[in-house]
């Protein structure tokens, strides 16, 4: 059962953020402040949930929250400052695009670097224990899906409509045969014998 939470601050921001371990397409992270009577059966851990229960949560989460914000840590970005510091520039982000400051922060996993002067606390696996982070993590990993189904129209033959830029065997096999777009992330491992690269 979630725990709706933590601090026993009313303006509780959950973050989470989607795609760190992907070959392509950008990290996604996003921020909410739920209200403190918001209640949802379905909730849960993005991971555990079908592409369709994510997507009605969606709806749910942006239309009852008190505040909610996305943003995208572009691939380039990725490759400039590491897929660590992209998450948590990513989470930054979207705090500061909160309509609200919260007045304490959770953070889905043990590393985050403090945010203004407003306190916060890491928790691993937090976004099967509270609801804030669960909810952040469904409006990363639905946009991030969105937007990765969007770039499959331009190199479908990578199937990232359905693999969403992870290292799949069928996503490798495709970098193999056709190369590397503008969307792959250049320090990532994208093939095992990488020495056979130009870019």
């Amino acid at each position: 059962m979630l725990k709706l939470n933590y601090s026993g601050f009313f303006l509780e921001a959950g973050t989470d953020e989607a795609g760190r371990g992907c070959l392509s397409g950008p990290v996604v992270a996003a921020a909410v402040i739920l209200p403190k009577n918001f209640e949802n059966e379905l909730l849960n851990d993005s991971k555990q949930l079908t592409e369709k229960e994510r997507e009605k949560l969606r709806l749910f989460i942006e239309k009852t929250a008190l505040a909610y914000a996305v943003s995208f840590v572009y691939q380039q970005e990725v490759d400039q400052v590491n897929v660590l510091q992209a998450s948590i520039m990513g989470m930054h982000r979207s705090i500061d695009e909160l309509s609200i400051t919260p007045e304490f922060i959770i953070v889905d996993g043990n590393k985050f670097k403090p945010y203004k002067n407003v306190p916060y606390q890491t928790i691993v696996k937090g976004d099967a224990k509270f609801m804030s982070i669960a909810a952040a993590s469904i409006l990363a990993k639905t946009y991030r899906d969105e937007y990765m189904k969007k770039i499959h129209q331009e190199f479908p033959q990578y199937n990232w409509q359905q693999n969403k830029g992870y290292p799949t065997k069928q996503h490798r096999e495709a970098i193999k045969q056709f190369g590397v777009t503008p969307h792959h992330r250049k320090t990532f491992k994208l093939l095992p014998d990488q020495l056979k690269f130009n870019f």
